[in-house]
């Protein structure tokens, strides 16, 4: 099932939006979930990292398409983002928040099936393995693929990525658990590692691609060693 927010502050364009992308779902054979949101404010604050197309105007009153772009962008790397507008100027302005494309308003069926082929067309047939991490910033889906490690944070998490750091209100056991099988291995008691990203091992020390160096305790160093020897064999 595809899963589609609305962002508009104009409810008949909503409505009339709804009744299209309906549509669309039953000349597809498609199954759409469509969640609407009138603001950009509401669109951050309730986002839900299992959405995978936002319909979202630029121009809105409280927080413009731009603003909350930016923000889904921090939180989600993946979800398509197509622009609505009247001005194509603004429009434009979206293509550094990786946009799919942009629909200048008032918008006829014909144009949102054209854009809705594309997408379906160019998304990918299968999504990256992620992770959905809720702190009091707003909802944020992890890719695992670009989470180079996970350490403990003043009681929490503080996870790690290629893009930022995010905090999680998660315990350790219940990361391993969620991580195990994914290429993670736990190295230490305050820390889990990607192995995609170790570098090299120096006695109870790892060194990361990018320079980071993390501790392993002296207990895991077997486990873990035998562990990325597997890895990297399977690389080979």
């Amino acid at each position: 099932m595809l899963h589609i927010a609305v962002c508009d502050d104009e409810e008949s364009f909503v409505r009339e939006l709804e009744e299209q992308l309906m549509r669309y779902a039953q000349e597809c054979a498609q199954q759409i979930r469509v969640t609407v949101f009138y603001d950009g404010s509401e669109l951050v604050n309730g986002y839900d990292p299992s959405i995978d197309l936002v319909f979202l105007d630029i121009q809105m009153n409280q927080m413009d398409g731009l603003a909350a772009a930016e923000r889904i962008r921090q939180m989600d790397g993946e979800v398509g983002i197509i622009f609505l507008t009247t001005l194509t100027r603004y429009a434009l302005e979206g293509y550094k928040y990786q946009a799919t494309n942009y629909i200048i308003k008032p918008m006829k069926y014909a144009r949102l099936k054209a854009e809705m082929d594309r997408w379906m067309q160019r998304r990918p047939a299968k999504e990256s393995p992620s992770l959905v991490v809720v702190n009091d910033s707003g909802r944020y889906r992890v890719l695992l693929k670009e989470l180079k490690y996970v350490e403990t944070f003043n009681r929490n998490l503080l996870l790690h990525t290629e893009k930022e750091n995010i905090l999680c209100y998660r315990s350790m056991k219940e990361m391993e658990r969620e991580l195990a099988g994914g290429g993670f291995v736990r190295c230490h008691t305050s820390y889990i590692v990607n192995l995609s990203y170790v570098k090299g091992v120096k006695k109870l020390e790892i060194e990361l691609l990018d320079g980071a160096q993390l501790p392993i305790s002296q207990p895991k160093r077997k486990e873990f060693m035998e562990k990325l020897t597997e890895y990297w064999g399977d690389q080979l």
